[in-house]
């Protein structure tokens, strides 16, 4: 009996380790490549629907009928793509830290309506996932310029409002659960695209502004041309 237990907890106990976080072993790794690694790699674990919407659409009976079409994220429950790619970097882990204590918070009010404990058990590893995943952002946020402290909190963004309350049917109830873990998926996607184009140190971005390359674009056509006019006659340019 203890062996077949064994077997049955030791791979939600391997992937929990592997969200385990450093922070909760009371330090945090100090290089920024392999900590910007380590979270993109989660976000792109984290956004795999079969870790959590698929198992939650086939235990609410939701791919039956025809209603997992109807399974789609609502407009405004999570911030968008672009909205997240407009943010600073500051901003960026803030708001994904306050969107990920919704998404825990929305993960435990679920609960109510998965009967079976293997389904409990993929829910509360996801939770776990979570919790590992921002405090890796905590850990990002002390090798980032400034405090995370001192920081103004991030405004809300107009395109995101909060996940509808919770109705007393039971169908409907499901069905805003499904549409809210497709979102969430959506969005830890969003968020991996976002890590990816970050730079190569907590100072440096990869993206630059196309007014500033557009600058620099004709700066160097004025500095070509003033060269050309200052060269002697009869000297032809290399």
């Amino acid at each position: 009996m203890r062996a077949q237990l064994m077997r049955r907890t030791l791979p939600s106990l391997v992937l929990g380790l592997l969200f385990l976080s450093t922070p909760a072993m009371g330090s945090c790794l100090d290089k920024y490549q392999e900590l910007l690694g380590q979270l993109q790699k989660q976000a792109d674990i984290m956004q795999r629907t079969s870790l959590l919407l698929d198992p939650y659409i086939q235990s609410q009976g939701l791919d039956k009928d025809g209603l997992k079409e109807h399974c789609r994220e609502r407009p405004g429950a999570f911030p968008s793509r672009d909205a997240l790619q407009g943010l600073g970097r500051w901003e960026f882990l803030r708001t994904l830290d306050t969107t990920l204590g919704r998404v825990l918070h929305r993960l435990t009010a679920l609960r109510r309506d998965i009967p079976k404990a293997q389904d409990l058990e993929t829910l509360n590893r996801a939770k776990q996932n979570i919790r590992g995943f921002k405090n890796n952002i905590h850990c990002m946020a002390q090798l980032l310029p400034g405090s995370w402290e001192t920081t103004e909190p991030t405004p809300t963004d107009p395109g995101t409002s909060p996940s509808p309350t919770p109705t007393s049917d039971t169908f409907q109830r499901r069905l805003e659960g499904c549409r809210f873990l497709h979102g969430y998926h959506r969005f830890m996607h969003s968020v991996g695209q976002v890590f990816r184009e970050w730079g190569e140190s907590p100072s440096r971005s990869r993206r630059h502004s196309p007014h500033q390359g557009l600058w620099k674009g004709t700066r160097r056509m004025q500095l070509s041309r003033k060269n050309k006019r200052l060269l002697p006659r009869g000297q032809l340019p290399r």
